[in-house]
């Protein structure tokens, strides 16, 4: 695993991590906003504290160990691709947290999200943390688990945040939030 200095993480603020979209995206994924880590290694969710990887291996939507924290390997990328499995941001924006995207970009990261959508046509979208997704949809009341409307014709789910940050939530618990969306999408 690399290790990054304070001032080489800070140099990937701003930065962009492209999108991980495959030829059938079934399951959406879709993070707040990279991390620097994120930016740093060109890999979604690879802080060495985020539980997306490991509650992904848990609940059986992938079917072998990804360490993101140093760059996923061209291995793990066809991996997820083959699971029918899609990876963006509501605003490709790299920040140290979240909470240093204005509602502004949020909301125009939905209306991108939305497009995305349409265009690539996943089966499910799943928007990992509930405070993002109330600030990008204008959806105040919104809760964790499957909406009522879809977006742009895909089953639309808010599930919880996997960053370390977080700490109502466990691998277990994330892996059991993250198999609901996953069944929907026939990837369990």
């Amino acid at each position: 695993m690399p290790r990054f200095t304070r001032a080489e993480l800070e140099s990937f603020r701003d930065a962009h991590v492209p999108d991980l979209l495959p030829d059938d995206v079934r399951l959406l994924f879709v993070g707040i906003n990279p991390g620097l880590w994120t930016a740093a290694t060109q890999t979604h969710f690879a802080h060495p504290a985020n539980r997306f990887y490991p509650a992904l291996l848990q609940a059986g939507i992938i079917a072998r160990p990804v360490d993101p924290a140093a760059g996923m390997t061209p291995e793990d990328r066809d991996h997820l691709r083959e699971r029918g499995i899609g990876i963006t941001n509501l605003s490709p924006r790299a920040t140290a947290r979240a909470d240093e995207l204005s509602t502004a970009e949020l909301v125009s990261g939905g209306a991108a999200l939305r497009a995305l959508v349409a265009r690539v046509r996943p089966r499910v979208v799943a928007v990992a943390g509930i405070t993002a997704y109330r600030q990008a949809f204008g959806n105040r009341k919104a809760v964790l688990g499957r909406q009522d409307t879809d977006l742009a014709g895909a089953e639309l789910w808010v599930v919880p945040n996997p960053s370390g940050l977080n700490a109502h939530h466990t691998v277990a618990t994330l892996a059991q939030a993250y198999a609901a969306p996953a069944r929907a999408a026939g990837v369990l």
